[in-house]
């Protein structure tokens, strides 16, 4: 199996294993070149979503990557970990709903829109 299917596996495993809610994951290949797949995912408070963040970046850690952080680490409602080949983005539900990322992704763009 590929490499980063395992990893996406094993982060999404990490998340529901720690609580976090509403766990969507949005295959990316043919819709940008920054990354593989982006994990979205809902934690209830804010110690909640910088556990869930830090339990992620350590699931990266532990396979391989390096120099990695989280971003957002000032806000009380979002962190972002970028995994290179895949992000994971960790909101507040209120804020999730807010940007609705996963409707922004999981729609189709067509190949002379896709974004670098």
């Amino acid at each position: 199996m590929d490499k980063i299917l395992d990893l996406k596996d094993t982060i999404i495993k990490t998340l529901d294993v720690n609580k976090a809610h509403d766990i969507v994951s949005i295959n990316l290949k043919d819709k940008s070149s920054m990354a593989d797949y982006m994990i979205i995912a809902s934690g209830t408070s804010s110690r909640h979503i910088q556990s869930l963040s830090e339990q992620v970046l350590e699931k990266f850690k532990d396979n391989g990557l390096k120099n990695l952080k989280i971003e957002g680490k000032e806000s009380n409602e979002w962190k972002l970990v970028d995994g290179i080949d895949l992000i994971v983005h960790i909101f507040h539900p209120e804020k999730r709903k807010f940007y609705e990322i996963e409707k922004i992704w999981s729609e189709l763009i067509p190949k002379e829109k896709v974004i670098i």
